[in-house]
């Protein structure tokens, strides 16, 4: 396919996040190129609960497409090539082996051909897609999978630590093996929120602030936006008609953070401690299975599946502060005040080497 018969360009989704941004990259664009891109949904790791027929309705996007993505572990016998081998060199080899074992079988379930898209736009690169794309020679661009997450830690190092250069070079340069976020010969280059919080410089980043992309969109852009991401608008009103006008309301971002146990007394501690300031609310993560509304019936919760930034452009809402654990909330204009609590509040609840990973980079 020549590179004039080729469509413009497709965005490849995982989390609602992600197709949020990509409705703002192309509400961004002129008028005359809206309507022209596709967009895949991942189901791999979320239920999209209809959000691909309203996406069609929206006009934003030419082909919407259900992507069936395969974990590692669905193919048998596939998991043993990342077996410890006791040494380097047989590490290397089953990598190799795997790397290109894991792009070959997932070629059935692309329900699409890639190759007859200009740009191809992946956000979380590591998921399988990558591999597919490595293998098969595809170039890409890859998006930072959520609102500076490499500030926290470039996973692509932290995976790799110990003859990184090494590795690097595997990939980026011979394509042997697959390494994450654009650290690979077939990703042109790796879109973020804001390269001045990253630690470790690379090449590859191109900055685009997400909430300059939010702040260009007209008031019919918005709307198009709450239609979208909410499913339930009367359940919605519901919920910010019981927000108490002139009390102190606090709404508390859950996440999707170690063990379901562990995770109900971290988000338990949260609501007993902030509610000693004022009336709490939640606003779960929409890949977050704990389900708040039986854990916690006494505080009201709002729908998990939208990003939270769709709040942003609901009239009437409004909180005197936001609580995260490691979601950042820089982009949050609904609240008076926002709190991330980060590492040392984490460190309460599970073994500071799981979430400390930039530190030891």
């Amino acid at each position: 396919m020549s590179l004039i018969e080729k469509k413009s360009r497709i965005y490849i989704c995982h989390t609602f996040y992600h197709v949020y941004v990509s409705c703002l990259k192309e509400f961004n664009l002129p008028e005359e190129e809206r309507g022209k891109a596709s967009i895949i949904l991942s189901l791999m790791s979320n239920d999209f609960s209809g959000l691909d027929s309203k996406l069609k309705e929206t006009g934003l996007f030419e082909e919407v497409f259900l992507y069936d993505e395969k974990r590692e572990d669905y193919f048998p016998g596939l998991t043993d090539l990342k077996k410890d081998k006791g040494n380097i060199i047989s590490n290397m080899i089953s990598r190799i082996r795997f790397t290109k074992k894991f792009g070959k079988l997932q070629a059935p379930f692309i329900p699409t051909d890639l190759r007859a898209y200009k740009d191809i736009y992946v956000y979380c690169d590591a998921d399988p897609i990558g591999y597919y794309l490595s293998t098969h020679r595809i170039k890409y661009h890859a998006l930072e999978d959520g609102l500076d997450t490499l500030a926290d830690c470039v996973e692509a190092i932290y995976d790799n630590r110990g003859c990184f250069a090494l590795k690097k070079f595997l990939s980026e340069k011979l394509n042997l093996i697959f390494i994450r976020d654009g650290y690979n010969k077939y990703c042109l280059d790796i879109e973020v929120n804001d390269v001045s919080k990253i630690r470790f410089p690379y090449k590859k980043y191109i900055g685009v602030s997400r909430s300059e992309l939010a702040s260009k969109l007209t008031d019919a852009d918005k709307e198009i936006l709450l239609r979208l991401f909410i499913r339930d608008y009367d359940d919605l009103m519901d919920r910010i008609a019981s927000l108490k006008p002139g009390e102190r309301n606090i709404l508390i971002l859950t996440e999707p953070l170690c063990e379901l146990d562990v995770r109900k007394k971290l988000f338990g501690d949260l609501i007993e401690e902030y509610s000693k300031e004022g009336n709490v609310y939640l606003k779960p993560h929409p890949r977050d299975v704990l389900d708040y509304r039986v854990e916690f019936p006494d505080t009201p919760s709002f729908d998990g599946k939208m990003p939270m930034e769709i709040f942003n452009f609901l009239n009437g809402f409004h909180f005197a502060k936001v609580i995260s654990v490691y979601t950042h909330v820089s982009d949050i204009r609904f609240a008076d005040e926002s709190v991330m609590l980060g590492h040392d509040f984490m460190d309460k609840y599970e073994d500071p080497s799981i979430h400390r990973k930039d530190e030891i980079l």
